[in-house]
């Protein structure tokens, strides 16, 4: 799975700016190499998927498929591999949402995403 790299900067009210490295696969690569269950005759049928992602504190995103499909939202959101250069193989992976401003989305040691369809979650 190809490897991406970015820097993103985060305002933290309680511990002031933040800078850092990340590389690791897009999260949207990650989630088609699973083979989500889209209905082909449906152009926007992926709209209708939401993406469910745990870190091992408890701290939860939500993010919808049409933001970062770049036929949509188009976010390069990263489950990231490495921080500063520095492998997060005993941590576990990081997502990573470029451009959130407080890094509120930002998820440390994932340990469960889900792929969900807005049908499903709701009956």
């Amino acid at each position: 799975m190809p490897q991406r790299e970015t820097t993103v900067s985060f305002e933290c009210r309680t511990s002031g700016p933040r800078r850092h490295y990340f590389s690791g696969p897009l999260l949207l690569d990650v989630l088609r190499a699973a083979e989500p269950m889209f209905d082909p005759a449906e152009r926007k049928d992926r709209l209708r998927f939401l993406i469910s992602v745990l870190g091992r504190d408890g701290h939860r995103a939500v993010l919808s498929w049409g933001e970062i499909d770049p036929d949509f939202g188009g976010t390069a959101a990263l489950l990231a591999v490495s921080m500063d250069c520095r492998g997060l193989d005993d941590e576990g992976p990081h997502l990573v949402m470029p451009g959130d401003r407080c890094g509120g989305r930002h998820i440390s040691q994932v340990t469960d995403i889900r792929v969900y369809a807005d049908d499903r979650l709701w009956d």
